[in-house]
């Protein structure tokens, strides 16, 4: 009986033993497979996913000018750069365990197993931030089990493959907040009107509220739902011991501040938007959908302070009449920075952008061109000729041309460069072409920038040949920068939505005049501001030197000029080449003068820099000699050294005294005249 026992038992510890080997067998292959699948999941690729992000335009104070977004307002930002109330808030309310499990919570997986098994449904989910993600970026959202699996296993990879740090930085760039705003940074954008970094608690828990129901919880649909959900999620935030209690009642408290729903704002530099997206797309060879999908970041040299006063400025003085149009560029000659750009009154209404048209005449605005080519080939400020109705023969003797001055108003005697610049005389001009040659003052202006079509004629002089305001604001920043052309340039740099710099500005340099000739050139101008000159009328509104040339023709009125910092173009006229009218054709100085001095009220007035060979010497401005006390009142005139005059306009022992400055002259011309001597 007792050996019978003893055998049953012996069979008994046999069998245990057997089971119990059987299972650590199956625990040891359950375990290499499971290892075996993981390394399998590890080696395998996630599905390609394209994120459609919103692209952005900066200026070049790293403020927003605009966003491109086909559909999708999307705007990814590191995880960093979101408040971390935000950060707690949707953790809490949406994965407590999120750095604990392993992409799948098991706990949360039991919990919604028993739930729907009892109501016999899927309407409660276990999904993990990990899976949401998994979700968005390669599954739908149908409530299947075969989509639940696949989600699982996507889940399950992410966290083979990244931290889980850049898990919830993607998932916060990733989840859906209605009003076709996707991540964060835009619904922080749409709601407040701030970036995710600047959120507060209140605005945190409101915010991680609305993706669980969009169109239930955006409190630009119901107000009431999206306050209540925000309650939850600071009092689960206080379970979690993330916040106080009276944290969460202050946040509960503070009266939000949102920002307007679907506000319609006019776009910021509309006429510059358009130039940025044609010179991207032509050094970058994108396509055009990838302004709106691609998520670039391109940073600009736009001052939206300027633009905004530019806008201010050409609106101003052509708001009285619908028909007539402006145009403005001004651009930084030192670095050829494009500052501001005003192609038209009203871009809704007309997108052409006239600052780029080359059908419109300079008219005396290009005389700057010939004077400039005229000082580098022999001529000097003093050279004269005589302004009377002259008829100048050409073409061999084949051809004569018969110029009038404005009003068919002469001199009658014979004047000097600085009178003939001041005065804008016409007669002078051509003369002066004649002598130096057309074809010299085309070589200089391409040179300078200018490649509209220009052709080897006595009314060359006189603008008669289409240039483009922007052209105009480029060579003229030529001046400005002691002879040195900067190419122009308005985007300095794009960067891909990983951060990869895709382009980069180099703009070139090149010395184009030699210093001397730059700023005897500059100092010409200035009689332009000055009494008796054609844009003295503007002279009171300026606070600083200023060079610069006006012209008119029958159908533009122009004012180019510059200071050491801006150059600046303004082209005012009809589209449709409408005469002008005699106060239409005063309206470009006043544009200029109000953009000039406002824009740069911040920066202290400067003197044109006085660079080596330049000589300043009295001369008497009948004779253009050297003046002295036989033929004062004299005049301080400037000379690329070697230039000046040799010569007395008399014989005496005195010295010359200098003219007297007219009685309305400005502080800064008493200050040029101190700083010449």
């Amino acid at each position: 009986m007792q050996d019978k026992e003893a055998e049953a038992h012996l069979r008994w510890i046999r069998r245990i033993r057997k089971w119990f080997s059987l299972l650590f067998s199956f625990l040891i292959l359950f375990a290499a497979g499971t290892v075996l699948l993981l390394l399998y999941l590890r080696s395998q690729a996630l599905p390609v996913t394209h994120v459609l992000q919103s692209s952005e335009i900066y200026d070049i104070n790293g403020e927003l000018i605009d966003s491109y977004h086909a559909g999708q307002n999307r705007q990814a930002v590191s995880l960093n750069d979101i408040s971390p109330y935000l950060v707690q808030a949707v953790l809490a309310i949406e994965d407590q365990r999120f750095y604990e499990h392993f992409g799948v919570d098991p706990r949360g997986v039991a919990r919604a197993v028993v739930t729907n098994v009892k109501t016999m449904s899927m309407q409660q989910g276990a999904s993990t931030i990990t899976q949401q993600l998994a979700r968005n970026l390669y599954l739908n959202h149908d409530r299947t089990w075969s989509r639940k699996i696949k989600e699982a296993v996507y889940a399950l990879q992410l966290e083979m493959q990244l931290s889980k740090d850049q898990i919830l930085e993607q998932y916060l760039n990733q989840i859906y907040y209605g009003h076709s705003t996707y991540g964060v940074q835009a619904a922080s954008r749409l709601f407040f009107d701030k970036d995710a970094s600047d959120l507060t608690l209140a605005e945190s828990a409101l915010l991680a509220g609305v993706p669980k129901g969009p169109r239930y919880f955006s409190p630009f649909y119901n107000m009431e739902n999206a306050l209540k959900r925000q309650k939850i999620i600071l009092n689960t935030m206080v379970a979690q011991n993330l916040i106080t209690q009276q944290e969460a009642d202050q946040a509960a408290a503070e009266k939000l501040i949102f920002a307007e729903n679907n506000k319609s704002r006019e776009s910021e530099a509309p006429y510059f938007q358009d130039y940025v997206r044609q010179i991207v797309s032509e050094k970058l060879n994108l396509e055009e959908s990838l302004f709106e999908t691609g998520g670039i970041r391109i940073y600009t040299t736009l001052d939206l302070r300027a633009q905004k006063i530019a806008e201010e400025a050409v609106n101003k003085h052509l708001k009285s009449n619908e028909e007539l149009q402006g145009a403005l560029i001004s651009i930084d000659p030192r670095n050829g920075y494009i500052k501001a750009m005003v192609g038209g009154k009203d871009y809704n209404a007309n997108q052409y952008n006239r600052v780029f048209t080359t059908t419109r005449q300079p008219g005396s605005s290009f005389k700057p061109f010939v004077y400039l080519a005229a000082l580098m080939n022999g001529f000097t400020p003093v050279s004269q000729y005589k302004s009377e109705p002259t008829e100048f023969v050409y073409d061999d003797g084949k051809k004569t041309y018969r110029p009038n001055n404005f009003n068919n108003h002469y001199e009658n005697e014979y004047i000097d460069m600085r009178k003939a610049i001041a005065k804008s005389d016409n007669i002078y001009a051509v003369h002066t072409i004649m002598d130096v040659g057309a074809e010299q003052v085309i070589d200089l202006a391409r040179r300078m920038g200018i490649t509209s079509p220009l052709e080897p004629l006595p009314s060359l002089a006189l603008g008669t040949f289409p240039v483009s305001p922007f052209e105009m604001a480029s060579a003229f920043g030529i001046m400005a920068n002691d002879g040195i052309r900067v190419e122009p340039v308005a985007v300095l740099k794009v960067v891909n939505s990983r951060g990869r710099i895709l382009y980069e500005a180099k703009p070139k340099k090149e010395r184009i005049i030699d210093a001397p000739y730059a700023y005897v050139m500059t100092n010409l101008m200035q009689s332009v501001f000055e009494q008796g000159g054609t844009a003295n009328r503007v002279s009171s509104v300026l606070k600083r030197p200023v060079a610069g040339k006006t012209g008119t023709t029958n159908n533009d009125a122009w004012m180019v000029g510059y200071t050491p910092e801006l150059s600046t173009a303004v082209w005012v006229g009809y589209d449709r080449n409408k005469a002008i009218t005699t106060a239409d054709s005063y309206k470009a100085a006043p544009i200029f003068a109000d953009f000039m001095e406002r824009t740069l009220d911040p920066v202290p007035p400067k003197l044109f820099p006085i660079p080596d060979g330049v000589a300043s010497v009295y001369i008497d401005p009948v004779t253009g000699k050297l003046a002295n006390e036989a033929c004062s009142p004299s005049r301080l005139e400037v000379f690329v050294q070697g230039t000046e005059p040799k010569e007395y306009c008399a014989e005496s022992k005195s010295p010359a005294q200098p003219e007297k400055p007219a009685g309305n002259n400005s502080w800064w011309d008493y200050l040029k005249r101190w700083w010449n001597e």
